[in-house]
């Protein structure tokens, strides 16, 4: 399969296109022999691969609309459900469940298993990592402790230094931030641009005069179109360079 083949990286069909999902629901095997549940988007054999991160709020159709944009994109997309079936009703709920969550055992288990499932059940080769909010820090905790990924792209999430330092991260590395966020703050971003670059890595920063969640569709009260659109070139344009 030819990556991108016959794509054009300056169409982007609104997520409403996406009601009718093609993917599907199944398990992966973690490497400490649990199962985790997940959404697949499948892109046909010898496609490259995407693990697909959630926000705070669990694996909702927002996600899985992701997940079949980057299929329809020619990237076999994986999306875990780290929530193990739950859903955030509200932002308390949400703040409760992403604090509750082991994002050790997130990361070398769910992540890098469904890395392994990718690669040795799927034949993915080139495999990449994104995630969104929550997702977008747990994208940068697989950079640093899920080896041997070709690609990350982080959305608005940045984790405890002490737990993955950014200037460990190996692969290409791509950040789309909002300059009014006061979780991800500009000053969050401006460091972790500098730990990258005084370890020598040379990653993509891109900042939005936008808010937190930007590109989050359902969401009307922080979703900027113009912003989410380029967000979505510039990421295909950076995949098609590092997962081709």
């Amino acid at each position: 399969m030819v990556f991108f083949e016959g794509v054009d990286s300056s169409f982007h069909p609104p997520f409403l296109h996406w009601e009718f999902h093609m993917g599907q629901m199944i398990e992966f095997d973690r490497p400490d022999g649990g199962r985790t549940a997940g959404y697949l988007a499948s892109a046909g054999d010898g496609a490259p691969g995407m693990i697909l991160i959630q926000e705070w709020w669990g694996l909702k159709p927002h996600i899985k609309d992701i997940a079949e944009r980057l299929a329809s994109a020619g990237i076999t997309t994986l999306a875990p459900d780290l929530y193990r079936g739950r859903l955030a009703a509200d932002a308390d709920e949400a703040s409760h469940m992403m604090n509750g969550l082991d994002f050790a055992d997130a990361t070398t288990q769910d992540l890098q298993g469904a890395l392994d499932h990718l690669r040795e059940h799927l034949g993915c080769g080139e495999v990449g990592v994104m995630g969104f909010c929550m997702g977008g820090a747990l994208t940068i905790a697989a950079g640093v402790h899920v080896k041997d990924l070709q690609a990350a792209v982080c959305f608005y999430g940045i984790p405890p230094a002490e737990f993955a330092d950014p200037a460990q991260i190996e692969a290409p590395f791509l950040g789309h931030f909002a300059t009014r966020d006061d979780w991800c703050t500009p000053e969050k971003v401006d460091a972790l641009e500098a730990r990258m670059q005084a370890a020598g890595r040379q990653p993509v920063i891109h900042r939005y005069v936008a808010d937190h969640a930007f590109f989050n569709k359902t969401r009307p009260e922080v979703y900027d179109e113009a912003a989410a659109e380029l967000a979505w070139s510039r990421t295909l344009d950076f995949l098609k360079r590092h997962l081709a």
